[in-house]
């Protein structure tokens, strides 16, 4: 399935990885937390890690971990405007259940 990119998404890394000549493309990823289990990490890749898979997203390199892969696979990443606030919003196919804040996000056992 892979990870990609909105249009509006794809501009916004693009800002992000004009202001450091070293950046490679996006970092994306999961970290344990929340009472959900899950919450979604975006950075900078400033590098390329030996057990991360590369995603070629219309020129814009989004780069995803072997262990976090099984969690994100499939997620198409937007960027959203509402008024004073910007933030990245992810689609995700996999997840079963979120928070009731909106921080953390489960998936089926059976997939990871």
């Amino acid at each position: 399935m892979g990870i990609s990119l909105s249009a509006a998404a794809k501009a916004r890394v693009q800002q992000f990885t004009a202001l450091d000549e070293s950046a490679l493309g996006l970092r994306f990823g999961v970290k344990k937390m929340g009472c959900s289990g899950w919450a979604y990490e975006v950075d900078v890749a400033l590098d390329q890690r030996e057990q991360d898979q590369v995603f070629d997203c219309d020129g814009v390199k989004v780069f995803v971990d072997a262990a976090s892969l099984v969690v994100v696979d499939g997620t198409e990443i937007d960027f959203q405007r509402q008024g004073l606030n910007a933030n990245f919003v992810f689609s995700n196919p996999r997840v079963t259940g979120e928070c009731g804040c909106g921080e953390s996000f489960s998936v089926d056992r059976a997939a990871i």
